[in-house]
């Protein structure tokens, strides 16, 4: 009797996982081609065959659904970035190219800035699903003598609520996308480094990261 209770409460379990990441994976499909405002939680569970009342068994609502795509998002466009600065010497660059990629990201990409109206929110999920990667750039970085960063988590922490704040001033119009330049240089002061040798980073040239990969 335990034992098929326990086989029972297992495949329950496991269906409501498979019905979770289901939706999740049909919410980066809408949400991709629509943004969060246009799409819907009905257009949503059908695709990922789940009645339209089961979606409020895994998500409050469509915020909540869409911060679960958008913590997807950015750990893809982690490894993305990844990608790129595998080829780079400079442990230093690594950090800055991964900081100027995600300050454009979240000025452009309609996704992010349709949750910036959460700062708090979309900071923490910047924070929770990038920081494994920026983290240990900063610690790799000052490993190297290129930065002088004493806590890690700390300047990420940091850093990502400086970028949803700039982010949400440049979607309110309080300041200008010509500003992400100077907006990157400050982040990288926050380092340890000089001024300078923060327009250096800021300035180098950036390769193109391969094109967003779909879940589905």
């Amino acid at each position: 009797m335990r034992a098929t209770k326990a086989t029972t409460r297992g495949r329950v379990a496991l269906r409501q996982e498979r019905n979770r990441e289901a939706l999740v994976q049909a919410g980066y499909r809408v949400i991709s081609e629509k943004g969060i405002d246009a799409a819907t939680m009905q257009e949503i569970a059908e695709i990922a065959d789940v009645g339209a009342g089961t979606v409020y068994s895994y998500f409050k609502s469509k915020d909540e659904l869409a911060v679960s795509v958008m913590e997807r998002v950015m750990h893809n466009l982690a490894l993305r970035i990844e990608e790129v600065t595998n080829t780079f010497s400079d442990p230093a660059q690594v950090y800055a190219f991964g900081v100027r990629t995600v300050i454009e990201h979240t000025t452009s990409d309609v996704r992010w800035r349709q949750l910036l109206s959460r700062p708090e929110v979309i900071a923490d999920a910047m924070y929770r699903c990038m920081g494994p990667f920026a983290i240990r750039d900063l610690e790799n970085a000052t490993k190297a003598g290129r930065f002088k960063v004493a806590d890690g988590k700390l300047t990420w922490k940091m850093a990502t609520y400086a970028i949803v704040g700039a982010a949400l001033a440049i979607a309110t119009e309080e300041l200008t996308s010509s500003m992400i330049q100077e907006i990157v240089v400050r982040l990288l002061c926050m380092t340890g480094i000089g001024e300078a040798e923060a327009i250096d980073l800021a300035s180098r040239p950036r390769p193109a990261l391969s094109p967003e990969k779909s879940i589905l």
